[in-house]
């Protein structure tokens, strides 16, 4: 049965109309995405076959554009525009933080590092650098590495805070593996970044470990 002639109630669109987007599931916004199913398929039967296809929307998004067009119902068109999307997201994260404003939380910083890092293939290091206000000045991947890990420099780490002007310093940095764990080695290392920045009087307010899951925070973790 085609969409258009399933109760108003069901169909995607109403239903996000009425109800709002959360009342969703991944396979009805993925079909709003699409518009359009396949021969005998609706858009909402296309959409539950990519997320079992691809595991989930998550690897769907992340998916590059070989694996993306080779999937029944998909192309360059449809690539080229969910990454349109992605990248919006990106940037509406970054908006939350590049805007002349305190940082308002935590979360706002570990979202937009989450956003960024997450699905690198290789290990990054990249840094937020705040002024005395905590207003983000720049973000910057500083360091990448192989999927074993990044080789870190504390040297080049103060020397693009001076570069900014900094006066505080978010650092982050991605496990390829999927956990979000920080190992003996990230402990080691985030010691000697911050007493390299307290050299020049700079702080480290945050090291964020990102995985699949929940980003580990340093200074939750009382690391810092």
């Amino acid at each position: 049965m085609a969409i258009t002639d399933w109760p108003a109630e069901a169909r995607p669109r109403e239903k996000l109309a009425e109800r709002g987007p959360e009342a969703l599931t991944d396979a009805e916004l993925l079909a709003i995405f699409l518009r359009t199913g396949t021969r005998g398929r609706s858009a909402v039967d296309l959409a539950r076959d990519l997320l079992e296809r691809f595991g989930g929307l998550r690897p769907l998004l992340a998916a590059d554009e070989a694996a993306f067009c080779a999937a029944p119902g998909l192309g360059a068109a449809k690539y080229v525009q969910l990454q349109a999307v992605t990248e919006m997201t990106r940037r509406y994260l970054a908006e939350g933080l590049f805007r002349d404003e305190p940082i308002e939380s935590a979360r706002a910083a570990r979202d937009y590092l989450t956003a960024r890092l997450r699905e690198r293939a290789r290990e990054v290091f990249a840094a937020l650098f705040l002024d005395t206000r905590h207003r983000v000045v720049a973000f910057e991947e500083l360091f990448q590495g192989t999927i074993d890990g990044a080789a870190v420099h504390p040297r080049e780490l103060v020397k693009r805070a001076l570069h900014h002007n900094a006066a505080a310093v978010i650092v982050a940095h991605n496990h390829p593996s999927g956990v979000a764990e920080p190992s003996a080695e990230d402990e080691r290392i985030t010691a000697r970044l911050r007493q390299a920045l307290e050299l020049v009087e700079v702080r480290l307010l945050d090291h964020f470990v990102i995985g699949d899951g929940e980003a580990a925070s340093f200074a939750q973790r009382g690391l810092l």
